[in-house]
């Protein structure tokens, strides 16, 4: 048994080691080069985009490295899908595999595919214009018909958004009708908050310009915003309130946490002052009759205790 089993090791090893030391040492260089080969593209399109990218005068260095981080994403990805391809290919020939009718067979399919694969070359294309139009990039804050988000990730193909939830969209572009960019360029502070009918609106609106310039310039926030927030105009006359609005600018992304802020202290100084800020109430009336009988029944539940 011994002898058999040493006679079958011998016949393999002298099949193996020739194998290994042609087509696995090829395979091996095919791996490295690949990894090394990926690292140089990688590395030359960072660099192309870097270069390619120029300012157009009116995106901040922020926006601009936004869209260029966007171009490399893409560039990269199909790039590494084209190498990964061409490698697989390459082992699979050292490992004895006939390439030529996975070719073929790769045109047939991709025929086939071509004529039932309308809504991913509609994806594809319309993934194109989002690019080329710099509709939005990665980290921009976008809302589409049916899901809105922080962009993480754009293929040709789709968009990933993850929304405050923390739940992944991901939304082929063709799908995509309609766009909003909360954070393209600047973003705005558009509050309104009411005040009673019998406030004195010139002092009002006196405190509500006081607390947009003491923000604009507290050093905390004064590297988040572009324009002081200032009152605009009384924009409504409501049931129980006057309301005003209020307007400011800064930087992409930041109006949420700018505006919070910006109603902190408007709220403090409004109860410094003594600027009322209604709310709804309803008023009940009892007609006299009812009142003086409810006076009477409580008068006699007293007496009989």
């Amino acid at each position: 048994m011994q002898e058999i089993l040493m006679k079958y090791t011998d016949k393999y090893a002298e099949l193996i080691i020739p194998w290994l030391l042609t087509s696995g040492l090829k395979i091996v260089f095919i791996i490295i080069g690949s990894l090394i080969l990926n690292k140089v593209i990688i590395t030359f399109i960072e660099k192309a985009v870097r270069i390619a990218v120029r300012p157009d005068g009116i995106s901040s260095k922020d926006a601009e490295e936004k869209r260029e981080n966007t171009l490399i994403q893409i560039f990269t990805t199909t790039s590494k899908i084209g190498l990964l391809t061409i490698a697989g290919l390459m082992v699979l020939q050292e490992f004895g595999v006939e390439i030529a009718p996975i070719l073929a067979a790769a045109g047939i399919v991709g025929l086939a595919f071509g004529f039932g694969g309308q809504y991913l070359i509609r994806d594809i294309i319309s993934g194109l214009f989002i690019i080329l139009e710099n509709q939005y990039r990665v980290g921009d804050i976008v809302k589409f018909d049916n899901a809105g988000g922080t962009v993480e990730e754009i293929s040709l193909r789709k968009t990933t958004l993850r929304d405050l939830d923390g739940t992944v969209h991901h939304i082929p572009h063709g799908e995509i009708k309609k766009v909003s960019n909360l954070s393209k360029d600047f973003s705005r502070i558009n509050l309104d908050i009411g005040v009673g009918y019998g406030s004195n609106l010139e002092h009002v609106i006196g405190v509500i310009n006081k607390v947009g310039t003491e923000l604009s310039t507290d050093p905390l926030w004064e590297n988040y915003i572009i324009l002081s927030p200032q009152f605009l105009r009384v924009n409504d006359f409501a049931d129980s309130s006057i309301m005003l609005k209020i307007l400011g600018e800064t930087l992409p992304s930041k109006q949420w946490e700018v505006t919070g802020e910006l109603r902190k202290r408007l709220k403090i100084a409004f109860d410094n002052e003594g600027i009322e800020i209604p709310f709804p109430q309803v008023v009940m009336h009892r007609p006299k009759g009812v009142e003086e009988a409810k006076v009477k029944n409580d008068a006699n539940e007293i007496q009989k205790s």
